[in-house]
C-alpha cells in the first residue's frame, strides 16, 4: 500500500512541475508577440544554407517538427497548401527538423509528407533552443520586419493559420525582395 502512495505522490508533483513549466513557457511566448525573432540559418536538405536574415522583407512561417512526432506528420500537408496557396504573395515558408536523425531521414520523411517548402535540419538543436522550442509541431509567424507576431503552440488549422497570415501579408511590400 505505501508502495501506491508513493508512486501516487511521484505521479502529482511530476504533473504539477510539468503544468508550471509548461505555462511558464506558454506566457513567456505570449509575452514574446512583436519581438524581434532569434537568428536562424540553418542548411536545407539539399545543402544550402537559409537564413532568416535574408527573407527579410517577407512574411516567414517557422514550422518546427520532428519526423517522429504525430501531430506534426498530420500538420504539414495543411502547412503544404497554405504555403502552395501563398507563395507568391512575399511569403515564404521554412520547416524546421529537430531531434530527427541524420539529413536523410529528414529528407526522406519530407518527401513521404508532401513538403513543397524548404525543410532545414536543426542537427545541434541551437535555433530550436533559441526559440525556446518546449514541444512539436510549434508554428512562428515573422512579419516583413523579422519580428514574431504569432506563435501557434501544437497543431494548426488550415482556417486559423490563414486569419493570421492574412494581416501580415497586407502589409507586406508589393515588390518583394528575392532570397
Amino acid at each position: 500500500m505505501k508502495s501506491w502512495l508513493k508512486l501516487g505522490l511521484v505521479i502529482a508533483v511530476a504533473v504539477g512541475s510539468s503544468a508550471f513549466f509548461h505555462h511558464r513557457h506558454h506566457r513567456t511566448f505570449r509575452q514574446a508577440a512583436g519581438i524581434a525573432a532569434p537568428p536562424l540559418a540553418l542548411l536545407d536538405t539539399g545543402g544550402r544554407q537559409i537564413s532568416l536574415e535574408a527573407l527579410r522583407g517577407k512574411v516567414v512561417a517557422i514550422n518546427f517538427w520532428a519526423t517522429w512526432c504525430g501531430p506534426c506528420q498530420q500538420e504539414i500537408p495543411l502547412l503544404a497548401k497554405v504555403y502552395a496557396a501563398n507563395k507568391g504573395k512575399c511569403f515564404e515558408m521554412l520547416g524546421v527538423a529537430e531531434e530527427s536523425g541524420a539529413r536523410e531521414e529528414v529528407m526522406w520523411a519530407a518527401h513521404k509528407l508532401g513538403v513543397n517548402y524548404p525543410v532545414l535540419v536543426d542537427e545541434d538543436g541551437k535555433v530550436g533552443d533559441a526559440f525556446k522550442i518546449p514541444g512539436y509541431p510549434r508554428t512562428f509567424l515573422i512579419d516583413v520586419d523579422g519580428r514574431i507576431r504569432r506563435v501557434f503552440d501544437g497543431e494548426i488549422e488550415r482556417g486559423e493559420l490563414e486569419s493570421a497570415l492574412a494581416p501580415l501579408l497586407a502589409e507586406a511590400p508589393a515588390s518583394c525582395p528575392r532570397a
